[in-house]
């Protein structure tokens, strides 16, 4: 008979200056053979400020993605069909780029 392993709990304490969030509407990828860097910029005209980097490598960067569309399904499934924004146009135009 086969042990089942007990699941790990794993409390996770976020800091005081996190639990508000940040705001981003702009978002840039670049990556390296190990990871993919992914930079959260808020861009208000004429400047922007990063609010957010995160690092992860690549098979973690996969279960992210799936993660998300797993979770974009079940937000239309109780709310309906999410547009996805236009490209931003033009010069100085601000939105959510990859490269």
């Amino acid at each position: 008979m086969a042990e089942q392993k007990e699941a790990q709990k794993i409390q996770i304490a976020i800091p005081d200056n996190m639990k508000g969030g940040v705001y981003s509407n702009l978002m840039q990828i670049q990556h390296t053979r190990e990871e993919f860097i992914l930079t959260f910029v808020m861009v208000s005209p004429p400047t922007g400020t990063v609010t957010a980097r995160v690092i992860m490598s690549p098979g973690h960067i996969k279960r992210t993605i799936a993660a998300l569309e797993e979770n974009v399904k079940k937000y239309e499934n109780k709310f309906g069909s999410i547009k996805q924004a236009e490209e931003p146009h033009g010069k100085g135009s601000i939105g959510f780029k990859t490269g």
